[in-house]
């Protein structure tokens, strides 16, 4: 956890989602998968649980495309998310650290608001997928794949 913010779990581990946000993978999956090159959030195991970190693909030193499920780099520098007002000070990784903390049963109603609603955004991607892609063809368009699964959809089932 970052140097001075702590939080409160207000709901059950996993539970009492907001009813619009349904991700279809929790945050140990998709580390076992293989996302954001394994680098991210390797400097704050303590704040998760370890079971999380059993069979994570994880690079501590570099991001590391071939750790990616679809083998392909399909992040942005955290200085492009600084840029584009993304992150804020609570959670200064981004949306994967937001939705661990909200998994565990972390609320803020407004940014919950504000970061399932770009979650949602991202949806756009799998229609695209669906219209330009056979289905489980993961030759199509890997890096929007890697990308949907980075946002916990699951691409694999496309």
């Amino acid at each position: 956890m970052q140097k001075g913010y702590s939080y409160e779990l207000t709901a059950p581990t996993g539970k009492k989602f907001y009813p619009e946000f349904k991700p279809q993978l929790t945050p140990k999956q998709m580390l076992e998968l293989g996302v954001f090159g394994g680098k991210y959030m390797t400097d704050c195991k303590k704040e998760f649980p370890k079971d999380w970190y059993t069979k994570a693909k994880l690079s501590p030193e570099f991001r590391d495309k071939s750790i990616n499920y679809f083998k392909v780099d399909a992040s942005q520098p955290l200085s492009v998310w600084q840029k584009k007002g993304w992150i804020h000070d609570e959670d200064p990784r981004g949306w994967f650290q937001w939705y661990c903390r909200y998994y565990l049963g972390r609320r803020m109603p407004e940014e919950d608001q504000r970061q399932i609603k770009r979650w949602k955004a991202i949806r756009r991607h799998i229609a695209q997928l669906k219209k330009a892609c056979h289905p489980r063809d993961y030759s199509c368009r890997p890096r929007q794949r890697q990308a949907l699964l980075h946002w916990a959809y699951d691409s694999r089932k496309l």
